[in-house]
């Protein structure tokens, strides 16, 4: 059994997100889904950036951080693409991370200061055609991950959906994601 902090996506703490959470859940792992937007959700990336950039890009990440000191250390870090800077950021400067789970978005390790951690496991999921994954160069930082350790997985998927693993937004993609927890939950045992 791990114990996960999983960081919602731009459009707020979704249907599908709580869906994806409950999936680990019942194969009977604990996972805290913080809602880092105080209860709101938005339908569309457009409105959700435009709330992002009103309290800053910074503020979603510290608000991250705020809601791990709550937990204990021994914990995987997950974030779903905007929820990324912050998992990424714990796992490489909190003591005891377990690993870290990122979807749609890698950053480089020089985002936060340090290189990764020796012996973190990461696996990163996205769409091979997704332009934010693809153009935004966050393909480039998740190949640059893996070469930086053995213990990184990339996982690129068939399409160009960014949050396919939302299953409350017309992107989903079941199969995908489907195969994204199989995934998923080896890597938490």
């Amino acid at each position: 059994m791990a114990e996960v902090l999983l960081f919602h996506h731009v459009l707020g703490r979704t249907k599908g997100i709580e869906a994806f959470a409950d999936q680990l859940k019942e194969a009977g792992h604990i996972v805290h889904v913080p809602d880092l937007f105080d209860g709101r959700t938005f339908s569309s990336l457009e409105e959700g950036l435009g709330f992002v950039k009103e309290i800053g890009f910074e503020e979603v990440t510290a608000r991250g951080v705020q809601a791990a000191s709550e937990l204990s250390e021994d914990i995987v870090y997950a974030g779903f693409s905007l929820g990324v800077p912050a998992a990424q950021k714990l796992a490489q400067t909190r003591e005891g991370a377990r690993g870290a789970l990122f979807f749609h978005a890698c950053l480089p390790a020089s985002a936060f200061g340090s290189k990764w951690p020796d012996g973190l496991p990461v696996q990163i999921h996205a769409m091979s055609g997704d332009p934010f994954f693809v153009e935004d160069g966050d393909i480039n930082a998740a190949r640059e991950l893996m070469d930086s350790t053995n213990h990184a997985e990339l996982f690129l998927y068939e399409g160009k959906e960014h949050l396919f693993t939302d299953s409350s937004l017309p992107s989903y993609d079941a199969d995908a994601t489907e195969l994204v927890i199989k995934r998923v939950l080896e890597f938490l045992e």
